[in-house]
């Protein structure tokens, strides 16, 4: 019985330990969907190496005042997370995209819906041209500006995340893709898309928002502080020129 108690005891303790590790007390638990790619992020191991969301949630960890641990989870992970309070915030998104009790902060992360087409198609004269055709996206993914216009039109065929969406217009599965900006261009920069391409159509500017639990210590005031200065102080602007 002594040897049984010693044994749970070690068990709770090595819990509280994992627990302890997994989350600082004090820390700014960001959270990254497991799909993201770089320039967003580059996931290895289940850990956040690098990318915006690192260098963003380093940023506002420190105007916060506190550590930071970034967490991958699968994007149907991510609003239960901030729900239950195991995670404080993630960004670069918008509430058209999460629904939930959340807070959202200013809108501040630029970046746009960009309708790409391969130059061996005719390029469209807008949106509604390629209504009914088949259009990479990415699996899990709105795109409500698209929607709106094309409606029943917008015929998707999804891929597990962006570099993969991007793959398929590369091997001709489709002939027109919908991804974002930022990324288009640090695939085209990196070599990882060479694909001879149109200029991409705009669908839509983009402002990428934080959301915050309802359970987190972090206040909204406090965290649109955070993203005021680092606005203010041209901090963002250096962080994504990093990956233009």
């Amino acid at each position: 019985m002594l040897m049984r108690r010693v044994f749970l005891a070690g068990v709770m303790l090595g819990v509280l330990t994992a627990s302890a590790a997994a989350a600082p007390p004090g820390a700014l638990v960001m959270v990254v969907d497991t799909s993201a790619v770089m320039p967003e992020a580059r996931i290895d191991g289940g850990q956040v190496r690098e990318g915006l969301h690192a260098d963003l949630g380093e940023a506002l960890g420190r105007r916060l005042g506190r550590s930071v641990q970034m967490r991958a989870l699968p994007r149907k992970r991510i609003g239960q997370a901030l729900e239950l309070g195991e995670a404080d915030l993630v960004c670069d998104y918008q509430s058209a995209w999460l629904p939930g009790p959340f807070a959202w902060s200013r809108a501040f992360i630029p970046d746009q819906t960009v309708l790409v087409t391969a130059a061996s198609t005719p390029p469209p004269s807008g949106l509604p041209a390629v209504a009914g055709q088949a259009i990479g996206t990415v699996l899990g993914y709105a795109y409500p500006e698209a929607e709106a216009v094309l409606g029943s039109g917008l015929r998707r065929d999804d891929a597990p995340d962006a570099v993969a969406n991007l793959r398929k217009l590369s091997l001709g599965r489709v002939a027109h893709a919908l991804t974002g900006r930022r990324l288009l261009d640090y695939q085209q920069r990196s070599g990882g898309f060479t694909l001879p391409v149109h200029a991409p159509l705009v669908v839509a500017e983009v402002l990428g928002q934080c959301a915050l639990s309802p359970r987190s210590a972090v206040t909204l005031s406090a965290l649109n502080a955070a993203i005021q200065a680092l606005v203010a102080q041209g901090e963002l602007a250096r962080i994504l020129a990093r990956y233009r």
